[in-house]
């Protein structure tokens, strides 16, 4: 089944992503220090204040492992509390 992407392809900027996500600036910080597979951002250039793209592919996928994940989790309680 091929799914329709939930971000549109190509770079986003960090304040983009968070809309699309919906979460804020510092939720995202959040998920990428709780999880260090979340996709890191491209900077454009070396000051701190460079911009940062995220390549909107890798934080695709990363969602869609995160879902399956989940899923997975989610069947495995069912199945031990007999649910299945």
């Amino acid at each position: 089944m091929h799914r329709k992407p939930i971000l549109p392809q190509g770079l986003i900027r960090k304040v983009k992503l968070c809309q699309q996500l919906g979460i804020t600036a510092s939720g995202l910080d959040k998920f990428k220090k709780r999880d260090p597979s979340f996709p890191k951002p491209i900077k454009d250039g070396d000051s701190r204040q460079a911009a940062a793209y995220y390549v909107v592919a890798e934080v695709e996928a990363w969602l869609q492992r995160k879902v399956a994940e989940r899923d997975v989790e989610k069947g495995a309680a069912a199945l031990i509390r007999g649910d299945a």
